[in-house]
């Protein structure tokens, strides 16, 4: 951690995204909404840079991870998990080694063309057919793709949904393997965050700030799993994030031309 001198973000407004970014991704962590959590860095990111935004996240991301894990304790697939993980990984490492290639309006316009496609890909998506088996080179493939978009934007839900959900797994020992994998992830993103510069003084205070929302989201995630129908919930947020993806798409698109 640089200690900069920084101090923690006081702007109202990022807090105004922050809170609600938190509690839905925590609340994905908890097995309700899964997919939903791609909202919260596009919705930071009308704050704050997107780096500065996924380096906030992390650490809450860290803790929601073992309550998550916690939560589903023994209820994860391990197969899959040997056989997404080491992509995983692979995927961190190619998101560190490109790191710098990347501008904040060349960010802003990636994370708005994964949001939009994540988007389309719920409206669009196809019935689903005859449960897949686990398989080495499928899971890795997506575990790598998951790696390097969880890197750049804590957006690996989406990639690595692909791969297991076409399996049909019963709920729990599925969000089970997500609370596994992630918490994993997550960890390894640690060191080349810190490597990076991306863990401040004034990220980690911010994040500290944002740390008693973390928990009540994956609890109330984990309460809602049995009780409301994620439908409309579904809905909802996936049409609030196709509009946070077009305004992403439009500042990083004017940035990148001006």
């Amino acid at each position: 951690m640089r200690l900069d001198g920084k101090q923690m973000i006081a702007d109202p407004f990022f807090y105004w995204c922050a809170i609600p970014a938190v509690l839905i991704i925590g609340m994905a962590k908890g097995g309700f909404g899964g997919g939903i959590a791609v909202i919260s860095v596009p919705l930071m990111s009308l704050a704050v840079a997107p780096t500065q935004a996924v380096a906030i996240l992390l650490p809450l991301l860290i803790i929601m991870d073992l309550v998550a894990v916690w939560s589903f304790r023994g209820q994860w697939s391990k197969t899959n998990l040997l056989y997404t993980l080491p992509g995983a990984i692979f995927g961190v490492l190619i998101g560190t080694l490109t790191f710098h290639f990347f501008s904040e309006d060349a960010i802003r316009l990636l994370i708005g063309v994964i949001a939009l496609v994540f988007c389309l890909n719920y409206w669009f998506q196809p019935a689903s057919k005859k449960a897949k088996q686990p398989n080495c080179w499928r899971g890795n493939f997506w575990g790598t793709i998951a790696g390097f978009t969880s890197f750049g934007i804590h957006a690996g839900g989406p990639p690595i949904s692909v791969y297991l959900l076409p399996q049909n797994m019963e709920k729990r020992l599925l969000m089970g393997t997500f609370a596994v994998f992630f918490c994993i992830v997550n960890w390894v993103k640690l060191i080349p965050y810190t490597w990076l510069g991306m863990i401040d003084s004034s990220n980690v205070m911010t994040s500290i700030a944002l740390i008693p929302i973390a928990p009540i989201g994956v609890r109330l995630g984990y309460y809602l799993l049995h009780r409301i129908d994620e439908t409309t919930v579904y809905r909802l947020c996936y049409f609030f994030l196709s509009l946070v993806a077009l305004k992403l798409l439009w500042e990083g698109a004017k940035g990148i031309a001006s």
